[in-house]
């Protein structure tokens, strides 16, 4: 998928969602890394098209298999997927309803973020979250 004002601005969303959840458990915000939006963009826009959901590609490789590929120096990555949330907020709220996903969030840990979304062949959103130190 390629990169567009629609695609840019949900991902803008998403990360002011990421840092309002932070600022209210009293963390600090994540900054938007590029490179890490690369990368998720990558996974939102492989699972979208070749059909599967799983932090794994079917080749196996993993999310710190993909920074590592943009050049991003990381310590520590996570990372959050979901499918067919329409907005921000619904894709925010299926998160922070899923205590694995929830504390992705809210890892005190984690200092950088990129988020990618993608659309599969019938429109349905594709989302990925990539957090690093």
């Amino acid at each position: 998928m390629m990169r567009t004002p629609v695609r840019e601005d949900l991902e803008r969303r998403v990360v002011a969602a990421v840092n309002e959840e932070r600022r209210r458990a009293r963390l600090g915000r994540l900054v938007a890394e590029p490179l890490l939006a690369v990368a998720a963009r990558a996974h939102s826009d492989d699972m979208a098209q070749r059909g599967y959901f799983s932090h794994h590609s079917p080749e196996g490789t993993t999310a710190g298999d993909r920074v590592a590929v943009t050049g991003y120096q990381f310590a520590v990555v996570g990372e959050n997927i979901a499918w067919g949330q329409r907005t921000a907020r619904e894709v925010m709220t299926a998160w922070m309803n899923s205590r694995g996903h929830k504390a992705n969030i809210l890892d005190a840990g984690f200092t950088r973020i990129g988020v990618g979304v993608a659309a599969d062949r019938h429109g349905s959103p594709v989302w990925t979250q990539v957090f690093a130190a």
